[in-house]
């Protein structure tokens, strides 16, 4: 009986993590004084030990092999997978060893029995490396002298334009970490963003673990992206945000309701469009580039949401950015944006939503111009589920021509590192842009997918033609792993007399991507 208790001992352990708690025991023959008493009952609360019709449990008399591998392979699907420590596992897993030909007997799997221990082990086990890695060959041309798809405006670029390598691991119940490393023309060749370090290229860094009173607590370098955060746009077509801060981040929900919190203070290099200032070493200010320049900023937001079913959602935010330098010339460019935002699902495949945004610019970025801008977008997201054949995505905008938020939407560059996009040529001053975006996907099957897509931008300025653009690619998936696409993408920025970007540019693009 004692070496029989002590397996079922064991069990409980493994399958709970807590020996310690007490459960009803059902059988009269288990006096409460025993040493098992409480493990016993834990196991038949939880279908993993049963009794005789009359009740007992009959713990002296001896168990066949049979009996304990049932009750090994009952452990196995209780196990808590939240609770159980890696040293717990491995018990499990001689368990399993020891009983194997009698598992194999009753029918039980014993090489699934290994995958579902392997799964828990991989939770619970060390440090785990994924990444991801594009080659892209770009074959550009167009009217202008050089193209906006390619670095350094080549007509023929070879580029590493994508490597990303992340490392995770599940420290404890409640706290992970997380780290995504970059490197390719994406990290150096492409367009930064707030908390990027030159040479130094951490796009992901952070601790999540939990508070007392169940708030969520995240500390390091993340994304601050409410849209992103409600799923109100593809790619990188935010209104604003999808950048990264350096600070701290709380997170709480109450039933329907839910709040997040963030605080954050970054030194950046030119990454925000806008108006703005870049200051170089000696204090000379360059008005030309639309950037603001080296120089820190203090980031407060506040996002609140109500979500009383699964069709509908609505909330608010708000995202307060103090200049917080040693730079007396950006002393003025504060700046407040303020969003409410709707999603509505007719059907799981067909969904409504809108985001509004005003913003309070200090002079600074306004520079003259309107310092209260609007910005709004409405999608309608129709899911090929719905249609069959393909999945479609209509999307209107409009934006105040001083919106200080992402300057470049609808570009190619969602895609690369190089953006070209219809707002290549967006003013800065008191007309607003109306935007307008189509997005067509369709996945064949396994191997092959495809998509569409059209937009274009009105200016609402004199001498600034309107921009179209359109483009269209085929993805095979080679393996699980590979991929390779083909995609031609071409914009077209009209020919107007007040503009930098003239005529048509476009690229062919054959990319190669590998994820791991």
């Amino acid at each position: 009986m004692k070496k029989f208790m002590a397996v079922l001992a064991m069990v409980a352990v493994v399958a709970f993590a807590a020996p310690a708690l007490a459960a009803t025991n059902p059988f009269m023959d288990v006096p409460q004084g025993h040493w098992a008493y409480d493990a016993v009952g834990l196991l038949a609360s939880r279908g993993i030990v049963s009794g005789y019709p009359d009740g007992a449990f009959k713990g002296a008399q001896p168990a066949t092999r049979y009996e304990m591998a049932s009750v090994v392979a009952r452990a196995l699907v209780a196990v808590d997978a939240e609770k159980a420590s890696k040293q717990d596992l491995e018990l499990l897993k001689k368990l399993v060893m020891e009983f194997k030909d009698e598992l194999d007997a009753l029918g039980v799997k014993v090489d699934k029995i290994d995958k579902r221990v392997a799964v828990l082990e991989d939770r619970l086990g060390g440090w785990k490396l994924s990444g991801q890695f594009w080659f892209d060959a770009n074959f550009a041309g167009g009217d202008q002298d050089f193209s906006s798809y390619t670095s350094n405006g080549l007509d023929t670029d070879f580029e590493k334009d994508r490597f990303r390598l992340t490392l995770t691991k599940q420290i404890s119940e409640t706290t992970s970490f997380y780290a995504q490393f970059r490197a390719g023309s994406e990290a150096s060749g492409g367009k930064s963003g707030y908390g990027d370090v030159d040479g130094f290229n951490i796009r992901q860094v952070y601790v999540d673990t939990v508070l007392p009173y169940g708030v969520g607590y995240r500390v390091g370098r993340f994304f601050l992206d409410f849209e992103g955060d409600h799923g109100l746009y593809v790619d990188n077509d935010a209104i604003f945000g999808d950048y990264r801060v350096d600070g701290f981040q709380f997170t709480k929900s109450w039933g329907t309701f839910s709040a997040k919190a963030v605080v954050g203070r970054n030194t950046f290099s030119g990454a925000y469009k806008g108006p703005g200032y870049v200051i170089d070493k000696d204090g000379a200010i360059d008005l030309s580039t639309g950037n603001l320049g080296d120089t820190s900023y203090m980031h407060y937001a506040l996002d609140l949401t109500w979500q009383p079913n699964e069709k509908f959602f609505i909330g608010a935010n708000g995202v307060w950015v103090k200049e917080d330098g040693d730079i007396a010339e950006l002393e003025d460019t504060d700046f407040n944006t303020y969003s409410i935002y709707a999603s509505y699902n007719f059907t799981p495949a067909i969904a409504l939503q809108g985001t509004y945004y005003f913003q309070d610019l200090d002079e600074g970025i306004a520079a003259g111009y309107e310092d209260s801008p609007k910005a709004w977008r409405a999608t309608l997201d129709v899911r090929q589920e719905a249609l069959k054949f393909t999945g479609l995505r209509f999307e209107y905008q409009q934006q105040d021509n001083t919106f200080n938020g992402v300057r470049d939407p609808y570009s190619f560059g969602v895609d690369s590192a190089n953006a070209a996009s219809i707002s290549q040529n967006m003013p800065w001053n008191d007309g607003t842009s109306k935007l307008f975006f189509i997005y067509a996907d369709q996945k064949w099957n396994d191997k092959w997918s495809s998509y569409l897509r059209y937009q274009q931008a009105d200016f609402d300025t004199e001498g600034l033609d309107d921009a179209k653009g359109y483009g269209v690619g085929v993805t095979y998936q080679y393996t699980p792993a590979v991929a390779f696409r083909l995609a031609y993408d071409q914009v077209d920025y009209g020919d107007g007399i007040a503009q930098e970007y003239n005529g048509k540019d476009h690229v062919f693009q054959f990319r190669t991507a590998i994820n791991f």
